[in-house]
Order: structure tokens, then sequence, then C-alpha cells
């Protein structure tokens, strides 16, 4: 039996609404699971690039426990390209929909910064959207979000996928990532877009370097509150994401070079995030993920 989600003054319930199913936090830490519909992807290029493979990935991911399912037709890892907007859709929206078809009930995100794809995959069938620009890259995105008022995620990237790495550097990356956060939501919402169903994502892994990753996890339930100025933050409560899954800084950390060999340093970080109050996890390793929030959720690590 999965544990009751229980909320305290501190961390209370937020819930964001979507056609399959609310996303609530405050309770239990949310797994997101990974779908990726690409060739060329840092952990598992290739492995769902054919749609009937794709659909039995997201199945499985269904079974394993997920909260939602994050598709993507484009690889971000160190040093990737942009994908054309036809073929992304043409990776994902058969995907959305025959997981529809098989019966996924559950939320579906579309990683994508394209509002052409965005808009492809909501029509077929999935339900937020996830920008790794934080909605900074296609000027028709804010307008997709403000039309459709869907839950979306702003990450923080510096650079971006092909540069984002070449020497990252920040004078004090926890006050920048969370300034970054509180200009997106002044910025969507002079756009018209509902900011009350945004969700924060610090970026680990996309312009940091292992100290700049390890800053932000210890700060990431930080940036669920908006700022006002430095050290005084709003009540807002924006529900925080963070994608710790297989990545390079836990090889360096871990000395361990094969991405798929790092599930237990993934396990130490999402259970880090679960018990200091981050909403969501985006990972590969759903079912096992899914144990480690469950058990801190029993241990007192309530979603924020």
């Amino acid at each position: 039996m999965l544990a009751k989600s229980t909320s305290s003054p501190d961390r209370p319930f937020r819930t964001l609404d979507t056609p399959h199913g609310p996303l609530v936090f405050g309770g239990r830490c949310l797994v997101m699971g990974v779908l990726n519909v690409t060739p060329d992807s840092f952990s598992d290029a290739g492995q769902c690039l054919d749609h009937a493979a794709a659909e039995a990935r997201g199945v499985a991911l269904a079974a394993d426990g997920a909260d939602v399912i994050d598709i993507g037709g484009e690889s971000s890892r160190p040093g990737s390209q942009p994908v054309p907007a036809a073929v992304q859709i043409g990776r994902v929206v058969p995907v959305v929909r025959r997981l529809r078809q098989a019966g996924v009930s559950l939320p579906i995100s579309i990683d994508t910064w394209l509002a052409q794809v965005a808009a492809a995959a909501l029509d077929a069938g999935a339900d937020l959207v996830n920008d790794i620009t934080g909605v900074r890259a296609d000027r028709a995105m804010p307008r997709l979000l403000a039309e459709r008022g869907v839950p979306f995620v702003v990450m923080h990237m510096q650079g971006t996928p092909a540069t984002m790495q070449n020497a990252p550097h920040y004078q004090d990356v926890v006050v920048e990532v969370g300034a970054f956060f509180d200009e997106r939501a002044a910025a969507l919402a002079a756009e018209g877009v509902d900011v009350g169903r945004m969700i924060v994502d610090p970026g680990v892994g996309f312009g940091k370097t292992l100290e700049h990753n390890l800053a932000l996890l210890r700060a990431a339930s930080s940036f669920g509150t908006g700022a006002s100025g430095l050290g005084q933050r709003a009540p807002s409560r924006r529900p925080v994401l963070v994608g710790p899954s297989r990545k390079r800084f836990l090889g360096e950390l871990l000395s361990e070079p094969d991405p798929a060999q790092r599930l237990g340093g993934t396990a130490a970080a999402v259970a880090y995030c679960a018990l200091c109050g981050v909403g969501m996890v985006r990972v590969h390793d759903v079912k096992a993920m899914r144990q480690v929030t469950e058990v801190c959720h029993r241990l007192g690590g309530n979603g924020a």
C-alpha cells in the first residue's frame, strides 16, 4: 500500500490539475520517468527510437510507479545540436498517442523548447511542457502556455546544450539561479502566462561544474519560494523539480564513467531531494527511485 500524503504548514499542498489527473505537491516526492525517443541521449541512446519500443517503455514506467512520463525527441546532453521541429514531432507525437491508446492515464510531459512540438504533443494527449531553456528560446512558447494554461517547467541552463559545459562560471550559483526563476516568473506573467502553474528546475548538469551542482542540490528546496530581495523570501511555494539521474557529476563523485552504473549515486541524490522538500525528481530508474521516495516520505520527507 502506498504511503498516505501529509502536509505541514511550511510544506503545504499545491495541486496542479491536468486532464489526466492532478499533480499534488506537499506529500511524497513525485517521480517523473524519462522516456527519450532519441538516437543520442547520454544514457539510453537509441533504446526507444522505435515507436513500439517507446510505447513499451512508457507502459513499463507507468507500471513501475511513475507519477509523470517525460517524453523528449531531442537530446540535451553536453555538445548536442538542435533537432528540427518536424523531426521531434515525428518521434514523440506517435508515442504520446500510442501510450494513450494503450491505457496509460497518468500525466505526460513533453520535453521540448519548441512551441510547435509542444502544441502537437498537447493535441495528441500530453499534459505539461518541460522547457530546458526556461521558456526563452522560442518566442512562441509563452503565447502557447498562456493559451493552453498547462503546467510547465522552467529550467535554468547557462548557455546551450552545445556550449553549456565550456567553462561555466557564476559569482554565486544559488543566488543567480534563484534570481533567474524570479525574473522568468515576472516576464512570463507580463505575457499573460499563469505562473501559478510554473514548476522550477535548477538544471543540475546544465552549464554547471561539480561544485555548482552540489550547491544547487543542497539549496534545491529553497527555489520553491519567490524572492522579493536577497534574504527576503515570499511564500509563493513553486513546485521544484530536480533531475540528478545518472548524470556526469555523479560519475565524477563516484569515479564511474558508465551512466548505467550510477544507480546508487542517483538514489542518494533522490533521497536527499525528497527529504529536503523537493517536489519531483526526474529519473530513468523509476521503480527503484519510487521506492526511495516512498521510504523518505515515511521517514518524514514531504515534497514541497
